[in-house]
């Protein structure tokens, strides 16, 4: 095959896993996948890969907080796709709240989008939100094409992002059922919260604040409401194992469950020590069985996507109150080390690269419907990442692209070196600020001739 524009040689992960393959790429995107690696393929740049090396499709990470505009100290659209494109990931979709206005109407996500354009270095989509003020105008910012909504069942942390109580989540999931909008539930539900949410220094007193029980209770309702409207596309936020007999095969159409493993199959709680407040999410990291047990869960298919939620802050909100776990800002910067984190507890329980990546690029890809990219195949997009799966690396804050040197991971030994990721064909230089905003696809329709 000729007039291509690049063949990438060497060991490649593909649909159906690993294995030997040519990738050729014309006008960014890829054109053939030949079976042999040296198959007769002309192109102006053939380049084969290091022995140690893997070619993956770039990553789709669907839950990144951005935070800009209006908190771009804590991070930023060049700040935080520059953090992307160095771990393998070439699409983020950002979340509406921590930025100032949050994402609840059409007027605010084109004050986002103007704040992103220009400086992303991998391609941005944008999530909405669903507050108590925007019930019944979400088909408005459904059509100005956001991907879907996020809300939250307990105090997001932010003012401006006010939580929904059960009445108004039942209105949220009536109103997106009649055009079948994706909605992200924070599922915790606040009355299974102790009161005041915990305090100190201790990790295990901030742990008891935020019992499972308050997510399986939340879970609960959410598949209740599905159930009821029959409609939407529902997916939950949580940590805790028990929540997933509430989603596993008989959940209701569209309701799924969606945790967030970068740090909970990479962390638990007994490696956070008391006034580490770097530590600190919500729902929280728990312990090492529960941890076992969602592993089984993304085995066993219950859980089918893996993303980050990098949600990061100052350092001085992280460390405020001295190591205070019911004082610092609640969130784990993660987004370049997402890939590392997972591969690492992957490998050392014996999954293979190829399910790592579907659950983090092709099951994120085709969550918010962006069936053009996500996995290497001709007609997809040329998004891609080399990765030496066996070579290590140890977490130093202050060489990553976020925006402020705080990291959960810090000290981390990690496997997965991300050293090199595609965009559309081309290689991500430093500084390069070439990535597309992008809106929900419609998907199409068909008529009769």
């Amino acid at each position: 095959m000729s007039g291509l524009d690049l063949v990438l040689r060497g060991r490649v992960v593909l649909p159906d896993g690993e294995r030997l393959a040519a990738v050729g790429v014309a006008d960014g995107r890829i054109a053939v996948v030949a079976g042999q690696h040296d198959a007769p393929l002309a192109a102006r740049e053939d380049r084969t890969l290091g022995p140690d090396e893997v070619l993956i499709p770039g990553l789709v990470d669907t839950h990144v907080h951005v935070n800009e505009p209006g908190r771009t100290e804590w991070e930023g659209f060049a700040t935080a796709t520059a953090a992307a494109a160095a771990g393998g990931v070439t699409t983020i979709v950002d979340m509406p709240l921590n930025s100032i206005p949050p994402t609840v109407s059409p007027e605010a996500l084109d004050v986002k989008r103007a704040a992103a354009a220009g400086v992303a270095a991998v391609d941005v989509g944008f999530w909405g939100g669903a507050i108590p003020s925007n019930l019944g105008r979400l088909r408005a910012l459904h059509d100005a094409g956001v991907f879907g909504f996020k809300c939250f069942l307990a105090p997001s942390g932010v003012d401006e992002f006010p939580h929904l109580d059960r009445a108004q989540l039942d209105a949220a999931l009536d109103e997106l059922a009649d055009f079948d909008g994706l909605l992200i539930v924070h599922a915790e539900d606040p009355d299974a919260l102790p009161h005041g949410y915990g305090g100190g220094r201790g990790y295990a007193g901030y742990l008891a604040s935020r019992p499972d029980e308050a997510e399986v209770a939340a879970v609960e309702h959410v598949v209740e409401g599905v159930r009821r409207t029959g409609g939407g596309r529902t997916s939950c936020t949580c940590r805790a194992r028990r929540c997933c007999p509430c989603c596993g095969p008989r959940r209701p159409r569209g309701c799924g469950s969606r945790p967030r493993p970068a740090r909970t199959t990479s962390l638990d709680a007994a490696s956070v020590p008391d006034g580490a407040t770097r530590f600190k999410c919500a729902p929280p990291i728990r312990d090492s069985r529960n941890q076992d047990l969602l592993w089984e869960a993304l085995d066993d298919g219950t859980i089918d996507l893996v993303v980050t939620d990098h949600s990061p802050s100052t350092v001085e909100l992280k460390t405020a109150g001295g190591g205070d776990f019911g004082v610092a800002w609640g969130g784990i910067a993660g987004l370049q080390l997402g890939l590392a984190a997972v591969w690492t507890q992957a490998a050392r329980r014996g999954v293979p690269l190829a399910r790592v990546v579907g659950w983090m690029a092709t099951a994120t890809a085709r969550f918010v419907g962006l069936d053009d990219r996500g996995a290497i195949a001709p007609g997809r997009r040329a998004d891609l990442a080399v990765v030496a799966p066996d070579a290590e690396l140890v977490v130093d804050p202050a060489r990553l692209e976020h925006r402020n040197p705080v990291t959960a991971y810090d000290g981390a030994r990690l496997r997965g070196v991300v050293r090199e990721t595609w965009l559309a064909g081309a290689p991500v230089r430093p500084g390069e600020r070439r990535g597309a905003l992008l809106d929900r696809p419609v998907p199409a329709v068909l008529t009769a001739p």
